[in-house]
Formats: structure tokens, C-alpha cells, sequence
């Protein structure tokens, strides 16, 4: 009886040890399987996205807004809206998203006049460049430089030419101080040496409009609004603010091959999240839009415009941001240039 005993035991303890084997190696492949899946993004509000554009209707960033929204809605099931929210050189709309709930409900559509923001408002109580999260890339704009054809200068050269003959005699119009079209003429002026006067206007609409009409002699514009006015011959296209040539003016140079310094300002767009979004989220939401800055509706819609659809990792986009803010900062305390 005994014998039996120490049998039966022997033999429960051996059950048991073996159940407690499986036990644990089921619980590590489980923890193993948990582990290798990808992290789950955070559930998105059931509100609709806003994507909020710190500028009027109408303009690039404007544009892209309106054309990644709808598809950005088809995507994750959620309506999106277009919320402009203009002033400020747009630092309303942006600290709107930078005061925004980090719950993936709320994203910024901007331009790099966030990073010059960020050296000609030092009072903001917020920080344009550090206070925001990067999503993606979504497109570069390029500005041409432009003149009226009775200005007395046919070509970029030409220009600088008469900019150090008579300092200060020609005029420059943009749509306000701290603008990409302001600070372009800027990094212009100090790259080729020159005095060129600056005339600000409120907005790009009047600006234009005293430059065909002869009140200004020249003026950075995006592509698209100049080029229906250079092919009317309205406008003289001296050159472009790029390293290439651009598709739409194939035979304007670069202003480095029109000997006017080697002076890159093409203009990046971008989406950016609140401070604190969850990374998962962001990830969600690059995956997605570079995704729509693929198809050929978009692709289309934006190049008609002058805009070159690309996209980025968000740290791709954070290392943009960063270069560009130093690059600006750079020209503004050496330029002495005021937001006032």
C-alpha cells in the first residue's frame, strides 16, 4: 500500500509540474505575441477633425487643407472641417493647435512663416518651433521673383545691378512684415549685397495690384499667382528662389543661374499635432497623409497650383523645422528685422 502511495504521488507531482510548464510557456508566447504587435493608436474623439489653416481662405495652405480633409475624412471614418483662423502672421490659428487637446482632433496646416515667427515674435507666450509636434511634410511651394516690365531691369542681374547703383531707390512690395515673400527679398538683398526698400501691404491682393500697376518695382510671388500675369506679359519673371527650374516657367532660371546669388527660398508646407499627442497618433496620421500625397488627384491639384506634393517621417519634418528656424533667425538679428 505504501509502494502505491509514493507511486500515485510521484506521479501527481509530476502531472502537476508538467501543467505548470505549459502554464508558463503559454504565458510567455502570449506575452512574446503581445509584444511583437503593433501598439494600437488611441481612440480618435468622435468629433469631427478640424484642420485648423492660421490664414484667410484662398491662399496654398488653404488649398491643401481643402484637398487632404475630404480624403483624410474617407480614411479614418471621421468628418473633417477647414477652420481658418487668420491674424497675426498666423500665430492665432497656431496657438489655437498649440493650446488644442492632444487627442488627435486638432491639427495645424501651415507654412514656414511659423518658423520666422518664431524670431520676429519673441514675445509670443509660446514657442512656434518647440510647442508643436511635427506629423509630415506635405508639398514646397516655390516664390519667383517678378517685376514690372517698365521697371528698367529685364533680368535678375540687371536688378542687382541697379540696386547698387542707386541704394534704396527701387521698391519691394510683400504682404506684410515677417512674410516668406518679406524675408525672401531679405535674404536676397543680403546675399547679393544690395539695398532694396521694403513697402508692406495687408495682404498679397494689394501688393499685386500696386505692382501691375507700376507704384512698386518688384516682389517675391508664389508661382501660381504670378504666372498667369508673367504669361500675359503683366509681369517680367526674373527668376526663381529654388536650386532647379520649375516645371510650369521651365525657361526662367534659378537666381544663381541669372547671377543673382545662390538664394534658395522655396517655401515647405506641413500638418503638425499639439504638444503631448501620442506618438501612436502621430504615426496614425503621417501613414495616412503621406498615403493621400500619393494619388494623382492630389498630385494634380497641388501642381496646378505650384506646389510639389512630397511627404516625410515626423522626424524627418522635425530636423526641416529646426534647420529652417536657425537659417531664419540668422538673416532676421543680422538684418535687424522687427515684426512692429
Amino acid at each position: 500500500m505504501k509502494i502505491n502511495i509514493d507511486r500515485n504521488r510521484r506521479a501527481v507531482c509530476t502531472v502537476f509540474r508538467w501543467a505548470v510548464l505549459l502554464v508558463t510557456a503559454g504565458a510567455g508566447a502570449g506575452l512574446h505575441a503581445q509584444a511583437s504587435l503593433p501598439a494600437q493608436p488611441s481612440a480618435l474623439p468622435q468629433a469631427p477633425i478640424r484642420l485648423i489653416v492660421p490664414f484667410t481662405p484662398g491662399t496654398g495652405i488653404d488649398l491643401i487643407a481643402r484637398t487632404v480633409g475630404p480624403k483624410l475624412s474617407e480614411r479614418l471614418g471621421r468628418p473633417v472641417v477647414v477652420d481658418n483662423r487668420a491674424g497675426a502672421s498666423g500665430n492665432i490659428g497656431t496657438e489655437a493647435v498649440v493650446r488644442a487637446a492632444p487627442n488627435g482632433s486638432t491639427l495645424l496646416v501651415t507654412v514656414n512663416t511659423l518658423v520666422m515667427n518664431a524670431s520676429l515674435y519673441p514675445q509670443l507666450s509660446f514657442d512656434p518651433v518647440k510647442d508643436l509636434m511635427p506629423v509630415s511634410l506635405t508639398s514646397w511651394g516655390q516664390l519667383l521673383l517678378v517685376a514690372h516690365p517698365k521697371a528698367g531691369f529685364q533680368t535678375a542681374a540687371e536688378l542687382v545691378a541697379a540696386a547698387r547703383k542707386a541704394p534704396g531707390r527701387i521698391n519691394y512690395g510683400s504682404p506684410g512684415v515677417g512674410t516668406p515673400h518679406h524675408l525672401s527679398m531679405e535674404l536676397f538683398k543680403s546675399t547679393a549685397g544690395v539695398f532694396v526698400t521694403h513697402i508692406p501691404y495687408r495682404g498679397t491682393g494689394p501688393a499685386l495690384t500696386d505692382l501691375l500697376g507700376g507704384q512698386i518695382e518688384t516682389m517675391f510671388l508664389p508661382i501660381h499667382v504670378a504666372l498667369p500675369h508673367v504669361k500675359a506679359g503683366r509681369l517680367l519673371a526674373l527668376g526663381i528662389g529654388s536650386d532647379k527650374r520649375h516645371p510650369l516657367l521651365p525657361d526662367v532660371p534659378t537666381l544663381a543661374e541669372a547671377k543673382a546669388g545662390n538664394v534658395n527660398v522655396a517655401m515647405w508646407y506641413g500638418i503638425f499635432a499639439p504638444p503631448g499627442t501620442p506618438p501612436e497618433l502621430v504615426a496614425l496620421y503621417n501613414r495616412e497623409i503621406r498615403s493621400i500625397l500619393q494619388s494623382d488627384e492630389v498630385k494634380n491639384a497641388f501642381q496646378t497650383q505650384g506646389m510639389d506634393p512630397i511627404g516625410s517621417s515626423s522626424a524627418e519634418f522635425q530636423r526641416l523645422v529646426e534647420t529652417d528656424a536657425k537659417r531664419w533667425a540668422q538673416l532676421i538679428k543680422a538684418q535687424g528685422i522687427t515684426a512692429n
